[in-house]
C-alpha cells in the first residue's frame, strides 16, 4: 500500500474537472477546498489514527473480518475514509455555493442552479456517495448491490444517520440529482476518475475482488463508520487543515502539522501483571496499614488469569468487600489480553461517579504502560455536570493548546478559560478535543453516569460514536442490582453489543438476583453458551460468587472464602409514628451514639428531621437527599464521609465522630457512600436495597469488640418502620409503594418475617454477609413466601407487578436498538425512527430511565433592594455575590450560579405543571443572560427566591434552606 506521506496522483493524476469540485467554502473568508483535497486529507487522517490513536482491541475486531488480516483493516479504513465525501462530486451538493460551482461549469461539470433544484433534499451528501460507490462497485469490479452495502454504508452513515431502505429508493427517481442529464458522461468519468485515484492510493484495488466475498460484520460497520466520523470531523477543521484550492498534495507537512497541534493521546497499552494478587493490590491501590488482599479481590484475579479468553465477569461480594478494585485489577488483566485501549467505569448517580473520578485517576496514576514513552492518559467525566467537578475542570486546564471544536453538529465548546490558566500538560489530562457530548467518551479512561452505557443501546444520531468509545476499553459496571425492568432492558441490549465487540466487562453488585445474573450472562454471550451452562449459571449456589463467561466458552463459577468480616445485624419492627420513633431514639441515644434514619422519599425525611430536631436539637440533627443544589449537595457528602467515614478518613479530614448525632437521608447513603452509624432506622425497601442500608452499620471496627461505640449500640440493630404493621397483611407506607410498587416490598417483608426480633427460627438477626444471597434469592425467585394468609395480597401484587414489567419492556423498545444481525447485513437502517440526539441531560437520561422529564433550575436570591445574588451561604466566598442583570456575569461567577442548580421534584414532572413552571420561569428569565457570550447561563431557568428564600411556582410554595433544602407544599 502507498504511504501516507506519498499521496501521489493526487492531484497531479486528475483532471482539470475533477480537480475542480468543491468540499469546503467559509463563506466569510471566501476560502475553499477541493474534494480531493479534503479526500487525501480524511485519508491520511484515518491512517494515523489507525496507527496511533485506535485501541488494539478494535484494530483486531476489523482485521479478523477480512481475509489478510491486519494489512486489509487499515486498507479499508483509510479507502473509507478517502471515499466518504463522494457524493459531494454531485449536482446536488455544488450547485449550493454559486461561485464555486460556475468554476465547475466551465470545466464541463454543467449543473442547474441552486434554486432550480427543489428535489435536493433526497440526495443528501452521505447518501449520494453511497449509491456513488455502490454503482462504481458493480459496474466497474462486478460486485452485485448486496455485497456493497456493508462497505458503502459508511459513506451513507457518516453523517451519525445511515441511511434507510426508503432514502435509497427515493433517491433513484432523481437520477438528476447525481449527474446532470445533458453532461452525464463528465459527470461519470469524474466520479470514477476520483473513485479510481482513491482506490489506487490506498492500494485497495487489487483487493477488491477478495473483498467482494467478505460478509462484513455489522459491528466491524459500526467501528469504521465512526473512525470515518472522527477522521472526517478533524480533517474538516481549518484550524488544522487549512483551505486553500491548489497546494502540494504531496507534502507530509500537512498532516505531520495538523497531527501534532491535534496532539490526541495514545491509547493505553496494558502491561500483564505478573504478581500475586497481594503484590498487585499493594501496588495499584492506597490500601490501609497492615490490610490484606481479600479472598474475593485474590479470586478474581486468579479467575480472570485462567479464563480462556477475556470476556464477562461478576462479582458478587458484600458492601465494603472492595470489589471495585478487583474489578480494575481484572480490567488491567482483560486489557493487556485484549488490547483494550482503556477502561469506562459506569455508576448509578453523578453523585458516585464524581466519587469514583478520583479513585480511578489514582489507579491510573499506578498503571504500568507498554509503551516506550509513556505519554498523556486522555480521561473523562461522563456526566451533564461535569464542567462543575473542580478535579475535572482542574485536568482540562492542562492542555498547552486548544483546537477548535470541529463537530459542527453539535453544541458549542463548553470550555472557556482565560490564557493564564492554561498551565503545561501533565500525564493525565481531559483533553482539548475529546469533549463534549459526541467526543468525550472516545477519551481512554472514563469515569460516568450508567446512561452514557446506556445510550449505546438507544436509537439515536451519531451512535457509531458511542458504540467506538465503549468498543476499545474494558466497561466496569458498578451496583448492577440498582436498575429496574426498564433500564435493564437497555441494558442487555448493550451487553450483547460489546460481547459481539468483544469487549470485557465486570459486573458488580452485593445483592444480585440468580435470574438476573442468568440475563447479563446469556445477553453477553448470545447463542454461544447453551440453556444447559445458563441454567448452571442460575442455580449457582454460595456467596461470595464469582462468574466468568466467554463467547464459546461455558461459564465458570467460583466461590471465593469469606473474608471473615461478618455482623449480626438484629432486625426489629418499629411502628410508623414520628413520636414513637423519637422516643425510641431518646432511648437508644442515652449514651451517645451516631444514628441514620433513611426514608424512602424527601417529604419523609423532612417530616422525620422535623420531630427529631424538636427532641434533640438542630445541632443533633442532618438532612441528606438529592434536593440540594449542587453546590450544597457536595459539600454534603463531603461532611457525611468527613464524619461519619473510616476511620482513617475521618482522621486526614480533620473531623472528629460526635457523640451524638442523627442523620435522616433519602436513598443518597444507598451505595458507594463509605459511612458508618451504631444505628439503622429504615423504611421498608426491596431487600437489595435494605441490605445495602445495613452495610451502612458497623462498616468498620471501633475499637476491640466496638467498644468505642455506646454499649447499647454495639450490637448492630436495623429498626424497620414505614409499614402498619396492625394490618392482617402489613402494609408500606404510600410513598415506600409508589417508589417501589407493592410486590417487591411484600417479598421483601416475606422473607425478613423470620428474622425480626422475637421469632424462634434466628433470634432476631440477620447474619452478614451469610444472609445476603439467601435473602436476595427469596425475594426475587419464585417459590411462596410468606404466612398463608398473605398469598392472596402477595399473588395480586405479583401479576400487578408483572403487567409492569411487561409495560415497561414494550415501552423500552420504542427506542431500543437492534440485536446483532448476522455478518453480511448492511447497517441500512439502523437508528431508523430514533430520537434524534440524545446526551446526557435530563431529557436524554429519560430516554434509557423510565422516568418523566424533570426540570432543573438555578437557583439564585433577590435582595430586600432587589439585586439578585448567589445564594448567601455559599462556601469558598462564593456566597451573597452581587449579579449584574444588565450584562453577562463574568465566568467564574456564571459558573457559580450554574453550579447552584437544582433538580425539581415529582411534582414538577407532570405535563401541565410542567409547562406551567416553564412559562413562570420564562418570565423571571434575565435578557441579558441569554446571549450567545453567556456560556453558562444562556438557556436555563432561573429560580429566585426572595430574601426569606421562599417563592411560588406553578401553585406550590418552596422553600429551601442550606440545612433542608428544598421543601415543596401545595398552595391553599
Amino acid at each position: 500500500m502507498a504511504s501516507d506521506d506519498s499521496l501521489s496522483p493526487w492531484p497531479g493524476g486528475l483532471s482539470d474537472a475533477a480537480r475542480s469540485v468543491w468540499a469546503k467554502h467559509d463563506r466569510d473568508m471566501g476560502g475553499w477546498l477541493p474534494l480531493w483535497r479534503h479526500m487525501a486529507d480524511s485519508a491520511a487522517v484515518a491512517g494515523r489514527l489507525w496507527d496511533e490513536w485506535l485501541p488494539r482491541q478494535v484494530r483486531r475486531l476489523v482485521a479478523d473480518a477480512l481475509p489478510d488480516g491486519a494489512a486489509d483493516a487499515r486498507r479499508l479504513a483509510v479507502w473509507l475514509a478517502a471515499t466518504h465525501d463522494v457524493g459531494k462530486a454531485t449536482p446536488a451538493f455544488a450547485c449550493q455555493v454559486e461561485e464555486l460551482a460556475g468554476t465547475m461549469r466551465r470545466a464541463g461539470l454543467d449543473m442547474p442552479l441552486y434554486k432550480q433544484m427543489p428535489d435536493r433534499k433526497y440526495a443528501p451528501h452521505g447518501l449520494a456517495g453511497q449509491v456513488l460507490l455502490q454503482q462504481w462497485l458493480t459496474e466497474r469490479h462486478g460486485w452485485s448491490k448486496r455485497e456493497t452495502l456493508p462497505f458503502t454504508i459508511v459513506a451513507g452513515g457518516h453523517h451519525g444517520v445511515p441511511p434507510t431502505q426508503a432514502d435509497i429508493s427515493n433517491l433513484t427517481r432523481y437520477p438528476d440529482l447525481l449527474r446532470t442529464p445533458r453532461c452525464e458522461d463528465v459527470w461519470r468519468g469524474v466520479q470514477d476518475e476520483l473513485l479510481d485515484t482513491a482506490a489506487a492510493v490506498c492500494g485497495v484495488a487489487e483487493r477488491l475482488g477478495e473483498w467482494r466475498q467478505t460478509r462484513l460484520p455489522q459491528p466491524v460497520q459500526v467501528v469504521l463508520t465512526a473512525l470515518v466520523i472522527v477522521a472526517d470531523w478533524i480533517a474538516s477543521n481549518p484550524d488544522l487543515f487549512p483551505y486553500f484550492p491548489d497546494g502540494c498534495a504531496t507534502d507530509p507537512e500537512r498532516i505531520d502539522t495538523a497531527w501534532s497541534r491535534l496532539d490526541l493521546p495514545r491509547p493505553w497499552q496494558a502491561v500483564e501483571p505478573e504478581e500475586e494478587p497481594a503484590a498487585l493490590f499493594a501496588a495499584r491501590f492506597d490500601l490501609p496499614p497492615g490490610a490484606a488482599v481479600r479472598p474475593t479481590q485474590e479470586e478474581a484475579v486468579r479467575l480472570a488469569r485462567e479464563m480462556p479468553a477475556p470476556g464477562l465477569m461478576i462479582i458478587e461480594a458484600p458492601m465494603g468487600e472492595g470489589k471495585t478494585e478487583a474489578a480494575l485489577a481484572v480490567a488491567e488483566i482483560f486489557a493487556a489480553r485484549s488490547g483494550a485501549g482503556g477502561c469506562f467505569i459506569a455508576l448509578p448517580t453523578m453523585a458516585t461517579g464524581n466519587a469514583m473520578f478520583p479513585r480511578m485517576l489514582d489507579w491510573l496514576g499506578r498503571l504500568p504502560d507498554q509503551r516506550a514513552e509513556p505519554g498523556a492518559h486522555s480521561v473523562f467525566l461522563a456526566h451533564s455536570k461535569a464542567a462543575l467537578n473542580e478535579k475535572y475542570t482542574e485536568l482540562a486546564r492542562q492542555g498547552p493548546t486548544r483546537i477548535a471544536d470541529v463537530d459542527r453538529d453539535g453544541a458549542e465548546d463548553e470550555w472557556r478559560y482565560q490564557a493564564d490558566e492554561r498551565v503545561a500538560s501533565a500525564e493525565l489530562v481531559a483533553h482539548h478535543w475529546l469533549r463534549g457530548r459526541k467526543k468525550g467518551m472516545l477519551s481512554s479512561f472514563v469515569a460516568g453516569t450508567i446512561d452514557q452505557l446506556l445510550f449505546a443501546g438507544l436509537k439515536s444520531r451519531h451512535l457509531a460514536l458511542r458504540h467506538l468509545a465503549v468498543a476499545g476499553k474494558v466497561v466496569v459496571i458498578d451496583e448492577a442490582h440498582a436498575y429496574d425492568t426498564y433500564m435493564n432492558s437497555y441494558l442487555d441490549r448493550v451487553l450483547s453489543w460489546l460481547g459481539a465487540y468483544g469487549v470485557p466487562v465486570a459486573v458488580l453488585s452485593a445483592t444480585l438476583p440468580a435470574r438476573r445474573r442468568r440475563e447479563l450472562v446469556e445477553a453477553y454471550t448470545g447463542s454461544t453458551v447453551t440453556d444447559t451452562d445458563l441454567a448452571q449459571v442460575e442455580k449457582a449456589d454460595g456467596y461470595p460468587l464469582l462468574t466468568g463467561a466467554a463467547p464459546q466458552a461455558a461459564p465458570r463459577m467460583s466461590l471465593p472464602a469469606a473474608s471473615g468480616r461478618g455482623i449480626d445485624v438484629r432486625v426489629e419492627r418499629l411502628d410508623d409514628d414520628l413520636d414513637v420513633l423519637a422516643d425510641r431514639l431518646d432511648e437508644e441515644l442515652g449514651e451517645g451514639g451516631c444514628v441514620l434514619v433513611v426514608r424512602n422519599t424527601v417529604d419523609r425525611a423532612h417530616q422525620a428531621a422535623q420531630r427529631l430536631r424538636q427532641r434533640f436539637g438542630s445541632d443533633h440533627v442532618t438532612v441528606a437527599h438529592a434536593r440540594f443544589v449542587d453546590l450544597d449537595r457536595v459539600e454534603n457528602d463531603a461532611a457525611l464521609l468527613a464524619t461519619f467515614g473510616p476511620p482513617e478518613k475521618v482522621a486526614e479530614a480533620g473531623g472528629k465522630r460526635p457523640g451524638k448525632h442523627i442523620v435522616v437521608a433519602s436513598q443518597v447513603v444507598e451505595q458507594s457512600l463509605d459511612v458508618d452509624f451504631d444505628l439503622l432506622v429504615s423504611d421498608l425497601a426491596p431487600v437489595d436495597l435494605l441490605l445495602q442500608r445495613m452495610g451502612r452499620l458497623h462498616r468498620h471496627q471501633r475499637g476491640e469488640e466496638q467498644s468505642e461505640r455506646p454499649a447499647r449500640l454495639r450490637t448492630a440493630r436495623c429498626l424497620v418502620t414505614g409499614v402498619n404493621w396492625t394490618a392482617e397483611v402489613p402494609e408500606p407506607v404510600r410513598g415506600s409503594r409508589l417508589v417501589y410498587r407493592d410486590y417487591p416490598l411484600l417479598r421483601s417483608l416475606a422473607v425478613l418475617e423470620p428474622h425480626f426480633a422475637g421469632t424462634a427460627q434466628t433470634g432476631g438477626t440477620v447474619r452478614l454477609p451469610d444472609a445476603i444471597s439467601p435473602l436476595v434469592q427469596a425475594a426475587y425467585g419464585s417459590e411462596s413466601v410468606g404466612p398463608a394468609t398473605w398469598q392472596e395480597a402477595l399473588e395480586k401484587a405479583r401479576y400487578d407487578h408483572e403487567v409492569h414489567q411487561s409495560e415497561q419492556r414494550v415501552k423500552a423498545e420504542d427506542f431500543l436498538l437492534d440485536k446483532v444481525k448476522k455478518p453480511g447485513r448492511a447497517l441500512t437502517g439502523w437508528v431508523d425512527a430514533g430520537v434524534g440526539d440524545a446526551d446526557d441531560t435530563r431529557k436524554g437520561a429519560a430516554q434509557v430511565r423510565d422516568s418523566r422529564e424533570s426540570l432543573e433550575v438555578l437557583v439564585v436570591q433577590r435582595r430586600v433592594d432587589g439585586v439578585l445574588t448567589t445564594l448567601p451561604w455559599l462556601s469558598k466566598n462564593r456566597g451573597g455575590l452581587e449579579l449584574p442583570t444588565d450584562a453577562v456575569p463574568p465566568a467564574w461567577l456564571a459558573r457559580t450560579v450554574a453550579a447552584s442548580a437544582l433538580r425539581l421534584p415529582y411534582q414538577f414532572g407532570f405535563p401541565k405543571v410542567l409547562d406551567q413552571a416553564i412559562a413562570e420561569l420564562e418570565a423571571e428569565c434575565v435578557p441579558a443572560w441569554q446571549t450567545k457570550e453567556s456560556h453558562w447561563l444562556a438557556g436555563e431557568l432561573i429560580l429566585i427566591l426572595d430574601e426569606n428564600c421562599r417563592s411560588r411556582l406553578a401553585g406550590y410554595g418552596l422553600r429551601y434552606t442550606r440545612t433542608d433544602g428544598l421543601e415543596v407544599h401545595r398552595d391553599n
